[in-house]
């Protein structure tokens, strides 16, 4: 894997990255890392950001940032997006589908994009992961590939953020329920992979490079759970769910494909396959990695009782 130069502080300002001034596009803005990555360049960059329902964006938009109207299934729409975009950071979320990243990449080929910034996932390089999710997160990559434009992978592990769906059991009863309690994940907060993609958007580095993002030290649900319990000074209990439970839980919320899934990556990562540290996020950023503790820390209003909804 090819590893970046740590580029402390280094910005690209219009009209000085190689090949000339151009915009960049940013899609999957109304979603965690998408909407950092638009804070991060809402001052130094011409930013567009693509949305269904770009009234939803007022808040991201300024001097140098425009929303507009698309789709992933509009292609007509992504060719208008993308009319003088230089650089793109792609984040599509339906893993029942190709059409959304194969439309994507057609148009940004059509328009002259030079560098796709994709959103992918650790397991694509682990050839024991075999989930849906995985493989079609596998063949994004090879279409992106095999398309001719520059491209960085950005492949986290799993979000930190992703303990925000306890927030609601914490606060009303101080009881997180989970599947696989004991098994390390080096997870990784969302704010450094949008400092990484912010980066590799604007650095002018060499692209055809995808970079594991892991956080600084793998971290299990029962050790989460008592990062939470001391930040909120109350005890917060733990209770293991069956797969059977778990797997009900995910069928509220996804296809049962996408559900089935997820359940196959939870069982690989109750088996210690999600747990190895990777140095790249920190060599890319100049600095450590983010922990759990500093995380929860910084979101602690939505584990209150009273707090948050």
């Amino acid at each position: 894997m090819s590893r970046p130069r740590a580029r402390p502080g280094r910005r690209t300002r219009r009209g000085d990255e190689p090949g000339g001034p151009g915009v960049i596009l940013l899609t999957g803005v109304t979603g965690t890392v998408g909407g950092l990555v638009a804070r991060r360049l809402a001052t130094d960059e011409p930013v567009r950001l693509l949305a269904r329902d770009p009234r939803r964006l007022t808040a991201l938009t300024g001097p140098r940032t425009e929303a507009v109207g698309g789709d992933f299934t509009d292609r007509a729409s992504l060719a208008t997006a993308l009319t003088g975009v230089r650089a793109a950071f792609l984040v599509t979320n339906d893993p029942l589908t190709h059409a959304h990243d194969e439309n994507f990449v057609a148009a940004a080929r059509a328009a002259g994009v030079r560098h796709v910034v994709k959103l992918s996932a650790r397991a694509v390089d682990e050839p024991d992961a075999t989930d849906l999710v995985t493989r079609w997160q596998r063949g994004n990559e090879d279409l992106i590939r095999s398309s001719g434009l520059g491209w960085t992978f950005l492949r986290p592990r799993a979000f930190m953020s992703n303990t925000l769906g306890w927030a609601r059991s914490v606060r009303e009863e101080g009881v997180v329920r989970v599947f696989g309690a004991s098994s390390p994940n080096a997870s990784v907060d969302p704010r450094d992979i949008a400092d990484a993609a912010a980066l590799c958007l604007t650095d002018g580095e060499p692209t055809a490079r995808a970079l594991a993002l892991t956080g600084p030290a793998a971290i299990s649900p029962v050790e989460q759970v008592a990062v939470l319990s001391r930040l909120l000074a109350r005890p917060v209990r733990l209770e293991e769910l069956t797969w059977g439970q778990a797997r009900s839980r995910l069928l509220t919320r996804h296809p049962a494909p996408v559900a089935d899934a997820l359940m196959e990556s939870a069982v690989r990562q109750r088996a210690g396959a999600k747990g190895e540290v990777d140095p790249t996020l920190a060599t890319l950023l100049g600095r450590p990695a983010r922990d759990y503790a500093s995380w929860a820390a910084d979101h602690r209003s939505a584990f209150v009782a009273g707090r948050g909804t």
